[in-house]
């Protein structure tokens, strides 16, 4: 009894902290009596590049970093990215998502991804893995813009990570800006 009450208060309080929009750097397990599942340790959001940085061009890809430490506990099954602030609301291309293990300057192998959604109502992206990638990796997930925002200025992006299964819990890792500006510099990113 008291080592359940002690996991439900513990996920009341991570719950608390990912509606809220705070990182939770070290999250213990959790599996509630429903099967839900929680990463041990929280995944971090490592980095956001764009390969261009001017506004209003095309052929851009916008990188999403995470780290996966060995002791997540869980598999990645499903990564969620929201823009949370912005001139305008950037529009993607979500049948040109890609993924793949390690970073955008040194790439490994490419990640097969099941499916890539956008929610109508938040303009939230979930990019679902086709297989789980394993703890231990970093992984990066390139989302295609129709193209960069007319407007100069920093847009916001929101992360949240899922562990692999029917049923579970993300976790907010936090948010990162994308600087757009007006000119022809190419975003020291790309490689």
């Amino acid at each position: 009894m008291n080592q359940s009450f002690f996991h439900i208060k513990r996920a009341i309080l991570i719950l608390s902290a990912s509606i809220w929009g705070i990182a939770a750097p070290g999250v213990m397990a959790i599996e509630l009596s429903d099967g839900t599942v929680w990463f041990e340790k929280s995944p971090r959001l490592i980095k956001i590049s764009s390969t261009y940085s001017q506004i209003y061009l095309r052929g851009s890809t916008y990188y999403f970093t995470l780290e996966l430490p060995q002791d997540v506990g869980e598999q990645l099954g499903k990564v969620v990215i929201n823009q949370r602030q912005g001139f305008e609301d950037i529009r993607f291309k979500l049948e040109d998502t890609r993924a793949f293990v390690g970073t955008n300057g040194e790439r490994g192998e490419s990640l097969t991804i099941e499916e890539t959604t956008q929610d109508e109502q938040t303009g939230a992206i979930a990019v679902k893995f086709g297989q789980a990638v394993d703890p231990g990796k970093t992984v990066t997930v390139g989302l295609r813009p129709i193209r960069n925002p007319i407007t100069s200025g920093a847009y916001v992006f929101g992360v949240t990570a899922f562990p692999a299964g029917e049923k579970s819990h993300g976790i907010y890792l936090g948010s990162r800006s994308l600087r757009f500006t007006e000119g022809s510099e190419i975003d020291s990113h790309r490689r």
